[in-house]
């Protein structure tokens, strides 16, 4: 399907490409940016039809399918639902307030940055709309080499090579064992059907073995974790997030954190579901392990930043247990608070990045009474930071809510234990919050700080705008969402009724 034969998916993904050609043959800096600028904010247009034109009940939409190397079964398959239409609303709606957002922050090699910027747009978008195996891998393998270059070249000066190469590391390792999984896969569907192909959907149901569902599992679950990433293999992540440029960060958190998140609903569990319910136990343990153990260090950070990072570390268990717990309360509030993460944490690094070119430091014991000189940026980081530790009438609350009641109905104690992270959260973001902007402006250095521009005030009130929209009213992103998590559940437990129902999960049909 396509609106009125426009390949709408391709042209989402080829504009930020194509995006580069004129990026070619600019010199000046500030053209750059307009040029990137321009594109990005092309690309969220374009996105605008596959909001309003979705249909919750219509399943997979916008499918585009071209044969591409058909020796190989592989095809050139695109399509969106609700797993997935969010999740790129959210891609193309930061990316060019991203870009509004280092108009003066990058300083050097301009163009080179805004080449990488497009050139990370377009491989993030590619992993969340691809239906074929190796189409996926692609992009996923694509999305890595601007990150790292973003991190490496335009990074803190201190640590910035070392945070990349360890990014570059941890990420390859887990797909290096996805891209093993995929093959065995690709060949047991072969011997099992006589039939050669990656397309996601013929591979659901391929009949294998529970070792090897359970080995198959482990390769795609370790490349996902790594990229959530899930306690204890998000070690590479606060590096990352501290030494990486605002934006970098920005995107980071807000989409990047999201492709892990993504590949458990779309690939992992419906294609290994045996092997899934297997460990599902062990995985839930992890994600409030991560809930709990990303509060507890972000409380001793003294580097705001730092302190931001942990807490995805945190946030993002929430959105792992959601799912896990697999029913749809759960699983529709874990998906909702992966975009509820994007925007807050996301706003919460643009709020740091805008003290840190100010002062050129991110410790908090530097600041002190920035409520005073800076009231209007006081005021929209207040409300990110209520949002971030779920504030009711923010976003945050919802998609916590929803994934704490769904759990509950799973497992009252995972719940209990999960309920911990928020009551941390509200202490540390409130501590952090109190230090930074109340109190006596004790630093000479503080008392003349130029309050928000009118393009930083646009950006944040941007995303601030969404947030409370979301907080307020979240019909219209549930009902969006809501049958396509029915359908990813339903998938996910018809191949084990019997271990779904040891978990005591309960596949309500109605919220």
């Amino acid at each position: 399907m396509s609106i009125e034969g426009f390949p709408i998916l391709s042209a989402l993904i080829l504009l930020p490409l194509a995006g580069v050609l004129p990026l070619l043959a600019v010199r000046d800096d500030d053209s750059a940016r307009a040029v990137t600028f321009a594109v990005t904010f092309l690309t969220f247009l374009l996105s605008l039809p596959l909001y309003f034109g979705f249909d919750p009940h219509g399943g997979m939409q916008f499918v585009e399918r071209l044969p591409w190397i058909e020796r190989y079964g592989i095809s050139y398959y695109l399509g969106v639902d609700g797993l997935s239409l969010l999740l790129v609303m959210l891609t193309t709606f930061l990316s060019p307030l991203c870009v509004l957002a280092c108009w003066r922050d990058i300083t050097f090699r301009v163009r080179d940055f805004m080449i990488c910027w497009l050139l990370l747009e377009t491989g993030l978008l590619g992993v969340f709309l691809s239906l074929d195996l190796f189409l996926f891998y692609v992009f996923w393998e694509f999305s890595l080499i601007p990150m790292y270059l973003i991190i490496g070249v335009w990074g803190s000066p201190a640590r910035r090579v070392y945070s990349a190469v360890k990014f570059f590391i941890y990420t390859m390792v887990g797909s290096l064992l996805m891209l093993v999984a995929i093959m065995y896969l690709y060949f047991a569907h072969a011997r099992a059907t006589g039939e050669y192909t990656f397309d996601l959907f013929r591979l659901y149901g391929t009949p294998l073995s529970f070792r090897a569902q359970c080995l198959m599992f482990l390769a795609f679950a370790l490349a996902f974790a790594i990229k959530v990433p899930m306690f204890p293999f998000h070690t590479w992540l606060p590096d990352a997030h501290t030494e990486a440029p605002t934006v970098g960060s920005v995107m980071l958190a807000a989409v990047l954190l999201k492709m892990g998140c993504y590949g458990f609903l779309r690939f992992a569990m419906p294609l290994f579901p045996q092997a899934f319910h297997q460990f599902a136990p062990l995985l839930i343990v992890l994600a409030i392990v991560g809930i709990i153990y990303g509060a507890l260090v972000s409380l001793v950070q003294v580097d705001l930043k730092r302190l931001v990072a942990f807490s995805s570390v945190s946030h993002l268990g929430f959105c792992m247990l959601g799912v896990f717990a697999l029913n749809l309360t759960s699983a529709t509030g874990g998906l909702l608070q992966m975009v509820n993460h994007g925007l807050s944490t996301g706003a919460l690094f643009l709020c740091v990045g805008i003290l840190y070119e100010r002062r050129h430091t991110r410790l908090i014991s530097e600041f002190g009474g920035i409520a005073r000189v800076m009231p209007l940026y006081a005021v929209l980081f207040g409300i990110v930071t209520f949002s971030s530790l779920g504030l009711p009438g923010l976003n945050g609350f919802v998609g916590e809510f929803l994934v704490l009641l769904g759990t509950f109905k799973a497992n009252w104690v995972y719940a209990a234990f999960a309920a911990t992270g928020v009551i941390l959260a509200a202490w540390y973001l409130l501590w952090a919050f109190q230090r930074v902007m109340y109190g006596e402006v004790t630093k000479e250095e503080n008392r003349g700080l130029p309050d928000l521009s009118k393009r930083e005030f646009a950006v944040l009130a941007s995303v601030v705008l969404f947030i409370i929209w979301i907080g307020v009213y979240p019909k219209p992103f549930l009902q969006k969402i809501e049958p396509s998590v029915r359908h990813f559940i339903a998938q996910v437990q018809q191949a084990a009724p019997s271990q779904t129902a040891a978990l005591k999960v309960n596949p309500e049909r109605r919220m």
